[in-house]
C-alpha cells in the first residue's frame, strides 16, 4: 500500500497554528477585547430586564423605569456593534494565520524530499494543499464564532454569579450530561474524522490517476475496471462521511435533551425560591434568559464539535506537511564555473519503494563542457539516470559529484543553479509570457528575455503574439503548442545559464516541423556546458560528444558516435533501424 505523509498530533497542531497566530499580536488582542465588551454587554441586558421585571412587580417610578429601560438600549446596541466587530477581528486573525500556515504547507510540498513525495503519492499530496487548505480555510469563520461562544459562555457564567448562587446551582444539572455525552463523542469523533480524511485522499488519488492515466486506460480497454476502483473509492469516502455524520445526529440528539433538562432545573427552582420569598421574579426572569441566551453560544460549541473535528482533521493533515523537515544540505558559496563543472556517477544504482532495482552499478562521467546522450529502449532506465545526474531526487546507492563535490552536500538553491533540467512534460504558467520567464530569474530585463527567446528559437512567434511579451497565457489565455511550451521551458534555462543542462526528452512531445526546430535550440543550449541528453531521436544524439546505450538498468555501449557505429553492436543496430 503506497505510504502517506504524517499527519501531526493534537499538540502539535495546536502549537503549530498558535506559532501563526502570534505573528498578529494587535490583532489577537483586539479581537480579545471586543469579544469580551461584546459579551459583557450581552450579559447586562438580560440583568436589567429582570431588574424591569422587579420594578414593575414592586410598582417603582416612572423614571426609574425608564432609565433602566434606556441603559437596557444602550446595552444591546453595544453588544450588537461590538459582537460584529468582534467577528471581523477574530476571522480576520485566523485568516491571517490560516494564509500563513497555507503558504508553508505549499512551500514544503513544492521542496519536499522527491523520496518522500514519490512514497506519499500524487493524491495524498494534492489533497492536503487542496481540499485540505479549503476545509480549514472556510472554518476561518466558524473559529471566530467558537471564540466569541467561548468568551460569551465565560461572561455568562459570571452574570450567574450576580444573581441568587441556588438558581446557578440548578442549571448546573446540564453540566453532567454534557460531560458524559462528550466523553462518549469526542474520541470516535477524532478516530471518524482521520477517517474521513484519509478516505478523501484515497478517492483524490483515484481520481488524479484516472484523470493523467486516461490515455492509457483507453488504450487497454480499462475503463470498467478503473471505474470500478473509483467507484470503490468514493464509496469509501461516502461511507466514512456518513458513519461521522451518524456520531454527530446521537451527540445533537443529547444536547437538546440537556438544555431542555436546565432551563426546567432552572424555571423549577425559580418558582420554589420565589414562593418562599427567597429570590424575585426579576432575578428567576433573568436567570432564565441568561441561560436561554446559553442555548446559542453552548449550542454552538457543541454542534460545532462536528465541523471543529472535521476541520482539526484537516488542520493536522496540513501542519503534517509544515513540520515535515526539508532536505539539508550542507554547502555553502558558490562554484567557481568559470572552468565548468564536470559530472561523475560512481556505482549508481536505485530503485522505486519496494520495487525492483532499474539502475544496476551504474558509472559514467561528463568532462566539463561536453555533452553525453543517453539513448535505449523505453524502460532502460534513461529518465531514472538523467533525473538522479541532475539532482532531482537522490540515488538508493552510489554517489554523483559535480565538479568534484557530492552532489547530496550542495544547497537546493545552488544546486539549482548548477543544474538546468527540462523534460517532456512542461507547464505553462497563468500570467503574462514575461511573468513565466521570470519565475526562472525574476530580475531578468526585457533584453534578457528576448535573448533567451532567440536562443531557444521563439523569438519568431513571440514577436507575432497580440501584445508580445505581455501577452497572457496559461489555462484559458493564448493557447501555446506543444513545441512553444517546451522552448519557453528551454528559453527559462537560458535565463538561469546554469553550467549544466540536463534534457530529457526535451522534443519528443512536438511534431517533425517542432522537433527540428527544439533540436536546434537545444544544441544551442548545450553549447560550452557540460550537458546529458535522454534522446528521443537519433538525430539528437548524434550531435552530442558521446553517446550511452541502455539497457535493463545498465550501460551497455559508451563511446562517440563514430565509434558506437564502427562496433557494429546495440547503437549500430538502432541507428540502422532508424534510418530504415
Amino acid at each position: 500500500m503506497t505510504a502517506i505523509l504524517p499527519v501531526a498530533t493534537g499538540r502539535a497542531t495546536a502549537r503549530a497554528f498558535g506559532r501563526k497566530l502570534r505573528r498578529y499580536p494587535l490583532l489577537g488582542l483586539l479581537a480579545v477585547l471586543a469579544s469580551v465588551a461584546a459579551s459583557v454587554f450581552a450579559v447586562l441586558v438580560p440583568i436589567l430586564l429582570g431588574r424591569i421585571v422587579d420594578l414593575v412587580a414592586a410598582r417603582g417610578s416612572t423614571g426609574e423605569l425608564l432609565g433602566i429601560a434606556a441603559w437596557t438600549l444602550v446595552a444591546g446596541l453595544a453588544a450588537a456593534l461590538l459582537t460584529g466587530a468582534a467577528r471581523w477581528l477574530v476571522a480576520e486573525w485566523g485568516a491571517r494565520a490560516s494564509a500563513d500556515l497555507r503558504e508553508e504547507v505549499l512551500d514544503h510540498a513544492l521542496r519536499m524530499d522527491s523520496a518522500r513525495l514519490e512514497a506519499a503519492g500524487a493524491g495524498d499530496v494534492a489533497s492536503r494543499v487542496t481540499d485540505d487548505v479549503e476545509r480549514v480555510t472556510d472554518a476561518t469563520q466558524l473559529a471566530a464564532d467558537v471564540f466569541g461562544a467561548l468568551v460569551t459562555v465565560a461572561i455568562t457564567f459570571a452574570g450567574f454569579a450576580t444573581l441568587d448562587w441556588r438558581i446557578a446551582v440548578a442549571f448546573l444539572v446540564v453540566f453532567p450530561v454534557y460531560a458524559v455525552s462528550l466523553r462518549r463523542f469526542l474520541p470516535q469523533a477524532e478516530r471518524r474524522y482521520a477517517v474521513e480524511r484519509r478516505a478523501v485522499a484515497v478517492q483524490t488519488r483515484s481520481l488524479l490517476s484516472t484523470f493523467t492515466g486516461a490515455r492509457t486506460v483507453h488504450a487497454y480497454g480499462m475503463e470498467d475496471r478503473q471505474s470500478a476502483r473509483v467507484e470503490q473509492a468514493s464509496r469509501g469516502a461516502v461511507d466514512a462521511r456518513l458513519d461521522a455524520t451518524r456520531g454527530f445526529l446521537w451527540f445533537s440528539n443529547v444536547m437538546n435533551y440537556a438544555e431542555a433538562l436546565g432551563l426546567s432545573a432552572v424555571l423549577f427552582s425559580g418558582f420554589l425560591l420565589v414562593r418562599a420569598d427567597a429570590s424575585t421574579v426579576g432575578e428567576v426572569t433573568a436567570a432564565a434568559l441568561l441561560f436561554h441566551r446559553l442555548f446559542g453560544p453552548l449550542g454552538m460549541l457543541l454542534f460545532s464539535f462536528n465541523d471543529v473535528q472535521s476541520a482539526g482533521a484537516a488542520l493536522a493533515r496540513l501542519v503534517g506537511v509544515a513540520d515535515l523537515e526539508l532536505p539539508a544540505r550542507a554547502g555553502v558559496g558558490r562554484f567557481d564555473v568559470r572552468p565548468g563543472v564536470a559530472v561523475v556517477a560512481t556505482g549508481i544504482r536505485h530503485h522505486y519503494l519496494d520495487g525492483p532495482t532499474v539502475l544496476h552499478d551504474v558509472s559514467v562521467e561528463i568532462p566539463a563542457g561536453r555533452s553525453l546522450a543517453v539513448v535505449g529502449s523505453s524502460g532502460a532506465g534513461k529518465t531514472t539516470l538523467a533525473a538522479i545526474l541532475g539532482g532531482v531526487f537522490p540515488s538508493t546507492g552510489g554517489e554523483v559529484r559535480l565538479g568534484g563535490r557530492p552532489i547530496a552536500d550542495l544547497a537546493p538553491d545552488e544546486l539549482r543553479r548548477l543544474v538546468g533540467v527540462v523534460t517532456q512534460e512542461v507547464h505553462v504558467f497563468a500570467g503574462t509570457l514575461a511573468d513565466d520567464l521570470r519565475l526562472a530569474v525574476p530580475d531578468a530585463s526585457d533584453t534578457d528575455l528576448q535573448a533567451a527567446l532567440k536562443l531557444a528559437g521563439a523569438d519568431e512567434w513571440v514577436a507575432a503574439l497580440p501584445d508580445g511579451l505581455a501577452t497572457r497565457i496559461g489555462d484559458g489565455e493564448h493557447p501555446l503548442s506543444a513545441s512553444q511550451a517546451q522552448q519557453l521551458a528551454l528559453a527559462r534555462i537560458a535565463l538561469v545559464d546554469p553550467p549544466v543542462v540536463i534534457l530529457d526528452e526535451a522534443s519528443a512531445e512536438a511534431g517533425s516541423a517542432g522537433a527540428r526546430q527544439l533540436d536546434q535550440a537545444s544544441a544551442a543550449l548545450i553549447q560550452d556546458r557540460t550537458a546529458i541528453v535522454v534522446a528521443h531521436r537519433l538525430t539528437q544524439a548524434q550531435t552530442c560528444d558521446r553517446i550511452a546505450v541502455m539497457a535493463h538498468g545498465r550501460i551497455v555501449e559508451i563511446g562517440t558516435p563514430a565509434e558506437l557505429i564502427a562496433a557494429g553492436g546495440a547503437y549500430a543496430e538502432l541507428w540502422a533501424a532508424w534510418h530504415r
